[in-house]
């Protein structure tokens, strides 16, 4: 989902340091109600550097390949939050991204707003989703895979809903954008139909080794019930 660059230049470029400031200003209120809810400041410190870390590596190490306006990417948004709440997820999607951009890839920086803001907000609207598709009596390691879809199929959405925002924006409804837009949303399928089941085995193996996935590192959903 990194936006290429030069899709959005210019002057136009100025909006997303506005929709990064409001993605910050989710991303705070997700951290709050994670301090609030989830096991205190403590325990999101500990999960945001966690996954700070699995951010860049998922970045860095998995399979990304540039496809018309963007790169597909397997993000892992739905896992993070599922393992370590909707604050953490946040804070390591947001601090991971920036790593990539200072050390690896200083090309991205001047997108970096329009790639935050593609990440985070899908993963706040998720969080909001999560608790209206998955019962209050059910802890996050018994979901079933048509709930794990409904999970992934969103959030992958959003950013495909997003990077054809910035395309749209930043190049028109040219045939040529159009179609660049078109193939970059149909290569992320594939990322649709991955995702699910690899949140069914994480929360298998986090079920099975349930002595070693409770505690302040993880989300407190992930074995309780709400």
């Amino acid at each position: 989902m990194h936006i290429e660059p030069g899709v959005v230049d210019g002057a136009k470029i100025i909006l997303s340091y506005a929709t990064a400031a409001g993605a910050f200003g989710l991303t705070a209120k997700m951290a709050v109600d994670s301090i609030r809810n989830d096991g205190g400041a403590g325990a999101l410190a500990l999960r945001s550097v966690v996954t700070t870390a699995l951010v860049f590596c998922f970045f860095e190490i998995l399979p990304h390949h540039p496809v018309g306006v963007s790169e597909v990417h397997l993000i892992l948004g739905s896992t993070l939050l599922l393992l370590f709440g909707a604050g953490a997820a946040a804070i390591g999607l947001a601090a991971g991204l920036l790593l990539q951009g200072l050390f690896v890839a200083p090309f991205d920086l001047p997108q970096y707003g329009m790639n935050v803001t593609t990440l985070l907000v899908p993963l706040w609207a998720i969080s909001l989703f999560a608790a209206r598709i998955i019962p209050a009596r059910t802890a996050y390691v018994n979901l079933k895979y048509r709930q794990a879809l409904a999970l992934s199929t969103a959030y992958q959405g959003g950013i495909v809903g997003w990077v054809a925002f910035w395309a749209l924006y930043g190049h028109g409804f040219s045939v040529e954008n159009l179609a660049a837009v078109s193939s970059f949303g149909a290569a992320y399928m594939s990322v649709i139909l991955l995702e699910p089941l690899i949140d069914l085995g994480v929360l298998a193996g986090a079920k099975a080794l349930d002595r070693y996935s409770r505690g302040p590192m993880f989300n407190v959903r992930l074995h309780q019930a709400a």
